[in-house]
Formats: structure tokens, sequence, C-alpha cells
């Protein structure tokens, strides 16, 4: 169905009809259901906390022995957030939060190559987005750190880590 006719249909339905359809589409439906629980009640400390806590447990884990190190977990939260709503400032925190837990991690350990690609995705998803969203001035420091790290610990793709950051001045 277009979105157009989605429209029209909704005209034509009565207020209470309208009200069934929501409701029924808020019981059926999880994300239909986080949206709005979002909507009216945004828990953004909480979720923040949530995303912080899953994303450090990826690289030092409490129950497992060996840390996974997935971005996916990282990106499956941003993505999230960016879906619900959620205000700019918290999303390009758990970025570069993301980011800055890696590089913990891989401080003084033998890394594959892949990760140090997958970092510098990251980290050009983070600088790009917080410079689209007006907020370079609020997280430049962070970012220059994230940065010196890098060189810091002789990461691979240092080439591609200064164009990012060649790109936003």
């Amino acid at each position: 169905m277009s979105k157009r006719k989605l429209k029209k249909y909704l005209s034509e339905l009565r207020k209470g009809d309208l009200e069934d359809q929501l409701l029924d589409l808020y019981i059926r439906f999880p994300m239909v259901k986080e949206y709005y629980d979002f909507i009216f009640n945004p828990k953004e400390d909480k979720l923040l906390q949530e995303a912080r806590t899953k994303i450090s447990n990826e690289y030092f884990p409490l129950k497992r022995r060996k840390a996974k190190a997935r971005r996916s977990v990282a990106q499956k939260y941003i993505k999230h957030f960016i879906k619900l709503g959620v205000d700019p400032h918290i999303v390009a925190d758990v970025m570069l939060f993301n980011l800055e837990i890696a590089q913990t991690y891989a401080r003084g350990k033998n890394i594959p190559d892949a990760f140090f690609k997958s970092m510098l995705n990251s980290f050009d998803q983070a600088v790009h987005y917080i410079s689209l969203q007006g907020l370079l001035n609020d997280f430049k420091e962070r970012i220059l750190k994230v940065y010196e790290e890098t060189q810091e610990q002789e990461w691979l793709f240092g080439e591609g880590f200064s164009r990012v950051l060649d790109g936003i001045d």
C-alpha cells in the first residue's frame, strides 16, 4: 500500500476505529510498543547506560572468558537510537564510547586487520554524524583524543583516520 492510499484510508476512518487500530498495532508489534513507550516516557539515560554496558561487555566480558569485540553490537544500538529519535548527543556519545572502549581493548594486543578496518568505519561514521548534527564543538576534544590514540597505538589504516579528520576541517 502506498503512503497516499494509507493517508486516504486513515482519513476515512472514524476516530474510534483509528484508536482501535493503533491499540492493535501497539499490542501486536513490539517495535510499535517500544516506539510509543519511548515517545511518552523517554528514559534516554537508561537507554544510554544499557548500550554502554552491552558494548563494554563485548570487549571486557563479565561472564565469559574471551572477548568477542564485535562492532555490530554498537552499530545495532546506534541504528536503533536513530530510529527512535534519541537525542543526537546521546547517539554521538555511544559512537565515541564504542571507539574508546575498543582502543582500550586493543592496547597491547595482537588484533586482526579486520578490527582496524571496522574501527575506521566507525570513526568515519561518528565524525560524519557529529558534523551533520552540528555537534562538532561539543565532541571535538573526544574525536581528537580517539585519533591521537590510533596514532599512538600505531593502528593500521592510520592515513584513513587522518583523511576522516581532514574532511571536517
